[in-house]
Formats: C-alpha cells, structure tokens, sequence
C-alpha cells in the first residue's frame, strides 16, 4: 500500500484521492491475483493430477475422489488464502475481511468434508460387504453433526461469540431439536436394527402390502428404504416401518436355489371310481406307473388274502382307485422332471374336498429361481397335468360356463324334437 501511494504521489496525486485511488489499485490487483491463482489451480495444477490419476492410479478409490470433484473443492481456499494475506493492508478493515474470510473457508470445507464422505460411501459400495452391512445411514447421521457443527462454527465467527456459548444454548433446545429430527432419529436406531440383525439388504426382494411394496430394495438410507416393484415404479418405505410394521425377505428363497410351487388342481368327486382291470392293464403300460402298478397289485392282493377278503363285493378289502393311481403319477412325473429341485420336498397331496371338488396339490420346488423361468416350469407342469386327468377316467372341476348351458339346452332341444 505504501509503494502505490508513493507511486502516486510521485505521478502528481495528492490528499484522499491517493488513498482511495490506491485502495482501488490494490483491491484490483489483489482481484486479478486470485483469478490467476485460481485459473493456475484449476486449469493447470488439477488438470495434470487429473490426467496422472485417472492414467497411473491402481486404486479405484482415487477415481471416486476425483469423480466427488474433492480436490476442486479444496481449490476454492486458494483465493481465500489470498485475500487474508492482503487483508493486513487494510488496518480499517482486517478484522471484517478476516472474518468473512473464515467463514467462507468454513463452508469450503463443509462442501469438502459433505464430498468425503459421499466418495467413501461410493467405494464402499463396491466391496461385497456393504450389502449385509449398509453405512449410508450412518454416513448421512455424520453429515446431519457436520453441517450442524459448521452452521455453530459460521455464526459465532460471524457474532464474534464462543462456540460453547451457542452450544450451551442448544441443550435449553432439545426438545425442539428432537422434534425436528424425530425421523433421523427414528431411522439411525431402526437401521442400527436393521444392519446388526441382518433383517434387509440392498438387493434384496421384500414384499410389504401396506406400502405397495414388492420387489428389490436398492437403497437403505437414514430415512427411507428405496424398493423397485416388479413394474419398475419406486416405492420409499420410512426405515424405522420396516421394525416396527411386518414385511416379507424372499432372501432364504433366492440363497437356497429353489422357488416353491404350491398350487393344486380341483377334481370332480362324481368321477371318482375304483380301478377296473382294464383301466389297470391301461395304466401298466405307462412308464411312471408300471413299478407303482406292479408293487401296489402285490401290496393289495397280499392283503385281501391274508385278511379273506370277498372281492366279489368291490367295497370290501383294498382295491386301486383313479384318484390314487393319477397322485402316483403325478408324483412319479414330479420326481422325475428336469426342472424340479430333487434336493427339497417333493410331494402330491390330497387336500380336505371343498364345493369345488377335491383339491389335489401339487408342492415342489423348482431349481430356477429365474421368475420368468419358473412361471414357464409351473405352467408346463399344469398344462400335463390338465392334459392327462382325463385318461384316469377324471374331470377337472368347472363352473358351468356359458358354453357349458348352451350345449345343455341344444341336448334337451334335441331330445324334445326326438320325442315329438
């Protein structure tokens, strides 16, 4: 300031013009030297470490910094710096320069620490960890103290106060503070829940009526889980609903390799029948039935004769039925299907007859757990079946249909012309 003001002085200024005038001077000068310092750090200085990171790192975690734009960020201290050197010369006013000075390099580094913490939470990610163990909950929690603290550190630099004084302030407003953060509360204890009982994770299907949810979590935050439905829709479920509300994990589903079918077939009870010898003879010559055939005859027949059984009464003694010999395919054809998980239950059961007949259910587990893939198994496996009941002598329970009342008055139609 002395140089200029000497400088001036000698080309003829005098009085409060020379003063003014030099502050002008050396305000613009001090402008100029911070938009060249901060091109030289922009342009030059962070392009080459750049170009030598993203060419010569081997770590992958050197990216995510740059990709966070943490070292741009620092740059922004460097005309802060800058102007706190000059500020010394301006004795008027150093102390209001020092202080904005402080304040915009507190948020500078607000911003830097928020970047951080998003990189790390970016590479942590990528390790195979973070999906039983999620820490964006906790990283979000540290950024809520951040930004709290910075807020503290920015008014006593700008009130020219303690920041013990204004933290002292803040217990007469807890309550209040709780209020406001009733929901970050809630969600930081239900994702320490979450993470230490291993109830969810990131790729997970869950399935939650309440919420409309079903499908896979791909987000688990401080304040809401992020499902995507089936139909690619997203549903935000609050974290701390998922303790305290009751949800479907298809997880032991997708680790054990099999997907359940359970779903069963009703059968007409009025073509029920015992087996004639030549239905027998009939199902003899099918694969699946021929050991079944072979072993229950000498099953049933060793039977009648040890307890004298009169078969010429068919109620009396044990005898084969359709019903009976068709479950035994069925099962046969299950056990013996491709597609079907021979390393869980697989089984054929007769459920308790309802008015819709008499439920036959199929339950087995497919070894695909593809959706597509085993909706296409389930429908393979029903289309056989459906196919097949018919050649036990079975009907599929129906509701009448319109078809069905057509076809029974052209029959009734038919016989009344007959007779008259």
């Amino acid at each position: 300031m002395e140089y200029i003001t000497k400088l001036l002085e000698s080309m003829g200024f005098h009085g409060a013009a020379t003063v003014y005038l030099a502050d002008a001077i050396l305000i613009a000068g001090i402008a100029l030297l911070c938009i060249f310092a901060n091109y030289v750090t922009k342009g030059i200085v962070l392009k080459l470490v750049t170009a030598y990171i993203r060419n010569h790192s081997r770590t992958t975690w050197n990216h995510y910094i740059l990709d966070h734009k943490i070292i741009q960020r620092l740059s922004h201290l460097v005309p802060a710096i800058i102007i706190y050197y000059f500020s010394f010369s301006f004795p008027l006013y150093t102390y209001l320069i020092a202080k904005g000075v402080f304040v915009y390099m507190i948020i500078v580094m607000i911003f830097v620490l928020d970047a951080l913490l998003n990189a790390i939470n970016d590479i942590y990610i990528t390790y195979e960890i973070s999906k039983t163990r999620p820490i964006r909950g906790y990283i979000q929690v540290v950024k809520i103290f951040l930004f709290t603290i910075g807020g503290i550190l920015v008014i006593s630099n700008l009130i020219g106060q303690s920041p013990l004084i204004l933290l002292s302030g803040i217990g007469a407003l807890s309550a209040v503070l709780l209020l406001i953060f009733k929901d970050s509360l809630l969600g930081l204890v239900a994702g320490v829940q979450l993470t230490a009982n291993d109830m969810v994770r990131v790729g997970d299907w869950i399935e939650m009526t309440k919420y409309g949810a079903d499908g896979d979590v791909i987000d688990i935050s401080l304040n809401t889980v992020k499902v995507q439905n089936w139909d690619k829709t997203i549903t935000t479920i609050p974290t701390y609903a998922l303790i305290s509300d009751s949800f479907k994990n298809w997880r032991g589903m997708q680790n054990s390799g099999g997907r359940r079918i359970k779903r069963a077939v009703y059968i007409d009870v009025s073509s029920i029948a015992f087996c004639t010898p030549e239905m027998i003879e009939k199902f003899r010559k099918i694969h699946f039935l021929n050991e079944y055939i072979a072993r229950k005859e000498a099953e049933i027949e060793q039977y009648n004769q040890e307890n004298g059984i009169d078969r010429s009464v068919r109620v009396n003694g044990r005898a084969m039925t359709n019903i009976g010999v068709f479950r035994a395919y069925i099962q046969s054809y299950i056990e013996h299907h491709p597609n079907i998980h021979e390393g869980m239950t697989r089984m054929i059961r007769q459920l308790a007859p309802e008015e819709t007949g008499i439920p036959l259910e199929v339950y087995a587990f497919t070894n695909d757990i593809n959706w597509a893939v085993y909706e296409g198994i389930q429908s393979d496996i029903f289309d056989h079946i459906l196919a097949v009941a018919p050649d036990f002598g079975l009907r599929i329970f129906q509701n009448p249909t319109g078809h069905d009342l057509k076809s029974m008055v052209q029959d009734e139609s038919e016989k009344m012309l007959l007779r008259g």
